[in-house]
């Protein structure tokens, strides 16, 4: 089928006049929106980063896209909700993303096709990885400046079902499914991604965790000498290497332990006075307790607070294990359930950003698009920090995209201008004007 097709189209008449369409309108996007990413990018040095942490093994006289240029349009691609690298077939010519990725929209030449996507992916070895991961700690010091009172980490494994030969897909029990079986800690207050790892499928939750929170803690008290830390993990994480990491490092802890018969003789008198409360008031009933305790895996008791709770569907009791000095209820209403944010933000990347669109042959490669993923994430975690006290500053990724991304326009090049000329009924213009002089005005 011809690309370019100038036959007019018909589709009735309106009031007595004819309906006609063609396909002459010019440079036109969906996506003119997309243009606070790169002044994001232009702000924070968000590419730069990813570019000096990458070695391009590339021979000079080959290359036709520059090792900044294809970051840019996979990441930019990514967080307009084109997360596969066939996208780029239809995209590379696209105004607004070759804009963005530092290509003039008509003179230019197009941007990468799927198979040099492809083979960029594939070409990151371990050591560009680590980089990476230094570039994403760093981009959390840039955007978070001290001095900071409190620090919560919040620590947490997901499922990213896999299919065919990958590298390192097996069978996970507890999911039942053949897939990998990603690490993620996020800053439990902002909501930024401190790191995230990919593992081989069979893994338990906890698998790695000690290594990852050791190099963190020792950066960030580097970075923050004063500030208090606080680690928050579910049960997958109750494991004592954790607890003993925390307390060799003066860090607080609150971490969910697996319900078992002891915790539940130890609360059980609670749990009645619950039930007998229920009874006479026919009203959910939480009591808080805590007490000492020692599994056989740990090297010594520490404090468990439990939660006995009552309701119509019955019993429900959770526990959770800490260092924390102060009064149960206070210790599991708030600061543990807050963790729940956590597993919103890991739903986010999934279904908003793609992040389990690890489709590559090679392990190494779906880690670097791990990290692709996260640092579209990243993007939108920034525009909505200069989205503050509006309406979308609590908004998720696909809402930010629907409202501030999908612009029409027409672009068009002049001799000393590129002129963005978007659609007159776009109903989010003063937001928009607002979005980007907040970007232009942030510290840098």
């Amino acid at each position: 089928m011809d690309t370019v097709c100038h036959k007019q189209l018909s589709f009735g008449s309106l009031f007595g006049k004819q309906i006609t369409a063609d396909f002459d309108g010019g440079h036109i996007t969906s996506d003119a929106g997309g243009l606070l990413f790169r002044e994001l990018d232009e702000r924070y040095g968000f590419t730069d980063g990813i570019a000096d942490s990458l070695y391009d093994r590339r021979h000079p006289s080959w290359v036709i896209h520059d090792l900044k240029t294809l970051i840019k349009q996979r990441i930019f691609s990514i967080a307009l909700g084109y997360d596969d690298n066939n996208d780029a077939q239809t995209l590379r010519s696209d105004p607004a993303l070759k804009t963005m990725s530092g290509r003039l929209p008509e003179t230019s030449e197009d941007l990468a096709s799927p198979p040099t996507l492809c083979r960029f992916e594939n070409s990151v070895g371990r050591k560009d990885l680590r980089k990476l991961a230094d570039w994403l700690f760093e981009l959390y010091l840039i955007t978070h400046p001290g001095p900071r009172d409190v620090i919560v980490l919040d620590i947490d494994a997901t499922d990213d079902p896999t299919h065919g030969q990958q590298q390192l897909s097996f069978f996970h029990g507890y999911y039942e499914e053949h897939m990998y079986h990603p690490l993620f800690v996020f800053d439990g207050i902002s909501g930024f991604p401190l790191a995230c790892m990919l593992r081989p499928g069979n893994t338990h939750a906890s698998h790695r965790s000690k290594a990852v929170l050791k190099r963190l803690i020792k950066r960030l008290k580097k970075a923050y000498p004063q500030a208090e830390i606080v680690l928050r993990a579910d049960a997958g994480f109750s494991v004592p290497r954790l607890y003993s990491l925390c307390e060799k490092e003066c860090i607080h802890y609150i971490i969910g332990l697996i319900t078992n018969d002891r915790l539940k003789e130890k609360s059980a008198k609670l749990l009645a006075k619950a039930k007998e409360r229920f009874e006479q008031t026919r009203e959910k009933q939480r009591l808080f307790t805590s007490f000492n305790y020692r599994a056989e895996s740990w090297s010594r008791y520490r404090r468990v607070v439990a939660k006995a709770e009552y309701m119509d569907k019955g019993p429900n009791q959770r526990f959770v294990v800490t260092n924390i000095a102060l009064k149960p209820q206070r210790i599991y209403d708030e600061i543990y359930v807050l963790r729940g944010d956590t597993e919103n933000r890991i739903k986010e990347l999934k279904l908003e950003i793609k992040a389990d669109r690890l489709s590559c042959h090679r392990f190494l490669a779906n880690q670097f698009r791990l990290f692709l993923h996260t640092f579209a994430y990243c993007l939108f975690w920034l525009l909505r920090t200069n989205l503050r006290g509006t309406e979308l500053a609590n908004a998720q990724a696909g809402t930010l995209r629907l409202k501030l991304l999908k612009i029409g326009a027409r672009i068009r090049e002049s001799s000393r201008r590129v002129w963005i000329h978007m659609a007159s009924g776009y109903p989010y213009q003063s937001l928009f004007t607002a979005a980007l002089g907040r970007i232009k005005a942030a510290p840098t």
